[in-house]
């Protein structure tokens, strides 16, 4: 009698470095997949800029060609810019809902799996994951530049989605989202006095995160930090951010969807670029998120998705205007004194 080949265990990257001990052994990976969308138009051109004005500017989906993770994101002639590449699930499931295969993709991908291309010239490149967007509902990935250049709309990408149900076993009050064990272990998270001390590059106030907020769950997506405000801006260094800079956002608990709770901190990844569209902004992808008390940022410009993965140098960090700003176009002012109503309004 024959006997039956040996089992053969596929291997999942392993992580490089330590990280905080985690449930490594109860982890699923799972294959998922998507292609590399085409940017959508709406019916008119324009994006109305909380200045007033307004622009025709590239937006989301499609291959961006010169703006990886490292590279600033503020101030550009864009409107939420996804460094690299786009991926959607355009197949459709007999059972469950229509997107099925869509919603899949963005839950299961985690930043820093690893993804290949498995259609058309570039097929065998390797990339990184390193974000969601929702609303557009993408999953964002960063290839080499010539990749970039070669890749063509439609490709399909496939992704070793690992790091769903990931655990910290010695903070059970700690909760992770849309990160990889890969992530957690080349962050340079440290334990000391009970606490994780997180290398961060930006502190962002809770009160200037805009859109996302009223979702239910962070799983699927992102939420945005506004940059209208200048004073707070300058601050806090915001306009200095950069693509695939890991973040925290103060008094903010994303464990059910983002919302502002005093006392707790998220920290996240910049996923996409800025816009002038009112209550958006650079967005953030939740990672971790949990008592301030337990949870705490630490200073460090070089936590960026490009270092942390050794990928490329990321660009120093430089205070850059908003688009806003460098527009020096008319904005829509009021010229004259509004008539006068029939009754006051206090």
């Amino acid at each position: 009698m024959a006997l039956a080949p040996p089992r053969r265990v596929v291997p999942v990257p392993s992580p490089a470095r330590s990280g905080p001990a985690v449930n490594s052994d109860e982890l699923v990976a799972v294959t998922v997949q998507g292609q590399i969308a085409h940017p959508v138009g709406h019916a008119a051109p324009y994006r109305i800029g909380y200045d007033g004005v307004p622009r025709v500017l590239p937006g989301t989906g499609g291959i961006v060609l010169n703006r990886r993770i490292g590279d600033l994101c503020v101030g550009l002639a864009g409107d939420h810019i996804e460094p690299g590449v786009a991926l959607h699930n355009n197949n459709r499931e007999v059972i469950g809902p229509r997107d099925g295969p869509n919603n899949a993709l963005i839950t299961y991908a985690c930043v820093g799996n690893v993804a290949r291309v498995i259609s058309g010239d570039c097929r065998g490149q390797v990339g990184l994951v390193t974000g969601k967007h929702g609303g557009v509902n993408h999953v964002i990935v960063d290839f080499p530049t010539p990749v970039l250049l070669r890749l063509q709309i439609g490709d399909r990408v496939q992704i070793m989605a690992h790091g769903l149900g990931l655990r910290l076993t010695r903070h059970p009050r700690v909760e992770v989202l849309n990160c990889s064990p890969r992530l957690l272990a080349r962050w340079g998270l440290r334990e000391r006095d009970g606490r994780i001390e997180a290398p961060v590059t930006h502190l962002v106030p809770s009160r200037v995160m805009g859109s996302g907020l009223g979702k239910n769950t962070a799983w699927r997506g992102d939420y945005d930090i506004q940059l209208a405000d200048r004073a707070t801006r300058e601050r806090y260094r915001l306009g200095s951010l950069r693509f695939g800079d890991l973040v925290a956002i103060t008094d903010a608990d994303t464990r059910h969807g983002p919302l502002y709770r005093a006392g707790r901190v998220t920290l996240g990844v910049i996923v996409h670029g800025d816009s002038t569209v009112s209550g958006h902004g650079p967005g953030v992808t939740p990672l971790l998120t949990g008592p301030a008390s337990l949870l705490r940022p630490v200073h460090a410009p070089q936590a960026n998705l490009a270092e942390v993965f050794g990928v490329r140098r990321a660009v120093p960090p430089r205070v850059q205007p908003t688009l806003s700003e460098r527009d020096r176009r008319q904005r829509c002012v009021l010229r004259e004194a509004p008539p006068r109503l029939a009754f006051e309004t206090g």
